[in-house]
């Protein structure tokens, strides 16, 4: 069907939102806009929808959410008997009707439905799937992305994110359906009524709160170590469940950014609440030049992500990446562990292949092996649920990803900026109680391992000619790929899509064992690396480049020379 059909028949069948309506009556005759909304389906990928939210079948709406729980409802039916599905939602605009239309076609489908009565964050839906024994679960938030979007994540029984098996059945069951005529929907009231939608209780909640806590290792030093704290939830879910979890750690002097402490689907202080950027943590910032603390803590809105600053010894403060983030808990968890005789035999820790390498040397020093996987917290959490499929899942010991994402129990199966927040919180106590700073924690680090400065660059490429230009770049890199960069050799390239690893200098090709994925990694000489691959659920290109040097300024200038030269097509 044409996009100008299209058009006309949600015109004619969208008259539920209000919002639909205005929408598509103010682009009538604009025939771009017309076109963008109604081009293609919005994709389900392997993780759910994400999308802008407005009118068409590329937008995030009800429609497009009742649509996609439909397929998941005929994928649940088919796969279990009386199955049932956990939903949370964060802030953001349309979250909580969004929920609601996807519990109200759940129910109509016979599926049992368990909701948060008021946002909470996605490791606290992951909890509810594994606490209450469902099925599935749905996570409505599009996680750190700017106030125009939505999204809708999908978990498993496990309460990880859906397999990729699952995710290609409900994709299918999808495509099958048409929007308007094949999605059966109920009466929210009405099935709550007859107690096929209820409300998750307190309960469910304090257990999540019982299993962070266990996590802690030194928490018994937070009373009395004197830090203190200024904590930004971004206007989004963080704001109980961390301040809660500080609390009981006994972590009482922290100061919230009033501009960014209740829910607030514009984020209007922080246009893109995304903490691994420095202008999501302006006004937090701000205070920090007040109050003085040891650390600045920033959740973004699903509270599955945590960035900080700290003092930089200037009188200002640094911004600390994921990469440092991760490789500094990690270190913790391993010494600290190991001095009170709590470290597991054989220890596990996970990390995606676009993690800083500085985490194998780190796993060396302690006797860790490191798991490597796709891009995606899923897998992960899959790596955790093969464990306790051996009855062995005691061994895991940290999880993280280089997006500010981090576990280290496996009582949840997706990132937790709750447990990270009490994690990175009692790190910093520790070491307030031993005179070291986290400043100085992290350049004992790279003086004992060295230096790998990595950062990430997205390049955004908008509507239908955007798609195909990724795509082009992507082809060029995959069957042109260089041979060198910012002046450096390509010892090995890997191709993620064809399972292939090529030897750069012999030509010898082996097989990858990880799930086919779109990514292409170049490993540099002297142990640089640069990575690329299309976002999963946003029209972007990311690029991750891993200087390693022997000190920061000259890791520093090597990584311009790896961008410059490396996306010098991208733009």
């Amino acid at each position: 069907m044409k996009e100008m059909e299209l058009y006309e028949l949600w015109c004619k069948n969208a008259n539920e939102d209000p919002d639909l309506k205005y929408e598509l009556l103010n682009i009538k005759n604009k025939e771009d806009e017309i076109k963008d909304r109604f081009y293609r389906d919005l994709e389900f990928g392997t993780g759910g929808l994400r999308g802008v939210i407005g009118a068409g079948i590329n937008r995030m709406n009800i429609y497009t959410v009742r649509r996609a729980t439909q397929g998941f409802a005929d994928y649940l039916n088919q796969e279990y008997d009386n199955p049932s599905v956990a939903i949370s939602f964060d802030s953001r605009i349309k979250s909580d009707v969004f929920s609601k239309a996807a519990a109200e076609v759940l129910a109509a489908n016979g599926i049992k439905v368990h909701i948060y009565s008021e946002l909470m964050p996605t490791p606290c839906l992951s909890w509810a799937v594994r606490a209450l024994k469902c099925q599935g679960g749905i996570m409505v938030t599009a996680s750190h992305n700017p106030a125009k979007y939505n999204g809708y994540k999908v978990y498993g029984e496990d309460g990880c994110q859906i397999t990729l098996r699952g995710a290609e059945i409900i994709l299918e069951k999808i495509k099958a359906l048409d929007i308007f005529n094949d999605v059966k929907t109920s009466s929210f009231s009405e099935e709550a009524a007859k107690g096929n939608i209820s409300f998750i209780g307190q309960d469910v909640i304090e257990g999540f709160y019982e299993n962070v806590l266990k996590e802690g290792i030194n928490t018994d030093l937070c009373a009395s170590s004197g830090l203190k704290v200024v904590y930004t939830p971004l206007n989004g879910t963080g704001n109980k469940p961390v301040r809660e979890i500080l609390k009981r750690i006994g972590i009482t002097d922290v100061t919230v950014v009033k501009e960014q402490e209740h829910p607030d689907g514009n984020f209007t202080t922080c246009p893109y609440p995304n903490p691994e950027i420095r202008e999501a943590l302006e006004v937090g910032l701000k205070y920090c030049n007040e109050v003085k603390p040891d650390l600045l803590l920033a959740t973004d809105p699903d509270c599955d992500r945590v960035g900080i600053a700290v003092p930089d010894g200037n009188g200002g403060y640094a911004l600390f990446s994921g990469n440092e983030v991760g490789a500094m808990l990690l270190e913790y968890i391993c010494d600290q562990r190991i001095k009170k005789g709590t470290m597991p035999k054989n220890p596990i820790a996970v990390k995606t292949i676009v993690t800083t390498d500085i985490v194998n040397h780190i796993g060396k020093e302690y006797g860790v092996e490191i798991i490597d996987v796709l891009t995606g917290f899923k897998f992960i959490g899959e790596q955790i649920g093969l464990l306790e499929a051996k009855g062995e899942e005691n061994r895991y010991i940290f999880g993280y990803e280089e997006s500010y994402g981090y576990l280290s129990g496996t009582y949840v199966r997706d990132k937790d900026a709750v447990n990270a927040s009490m994690l990175i919180c009692e790190m910093a106590a520790y070491y307030r109680t031993q005179g070291i700073t986290l400043m100085q924690a992290r350049e004992n680090m790279y003086k004992k391992y060295g230096v790998f400065y990595q950062t990430l660059y997205s390049f955004t490429f908008e509507g239908e000619s955007g798609m195909k230009k990724m795509a082009d770049i992507m082809d060029k890199l995959r069957n042109e790929h260089p041979t060198e960069v910012g002046g450096l050799k390509v010892v090995r390239f890997d191709d993620y899509q064809a399972s292939t690893s090529k030897d750069m200098a012999t030509g010898n090709v082996t097989e990858l064992t990880l799930p086919k994925s779109n990514v292409l990694a170049f490993f540099l000489e002297g142990g640089s690396k640069v990575i690329a691959r299309p976002s999963g659920t946003e029209p972007k290109i990311k690029t991750y480049l891993a200087a390693r040097a022997a000190t920061h300024e000259e890791a520093e200038a090597l990584e311009k020379k790896l961008h410059d030269d490396f996306t010098k097509d991208f733009k």
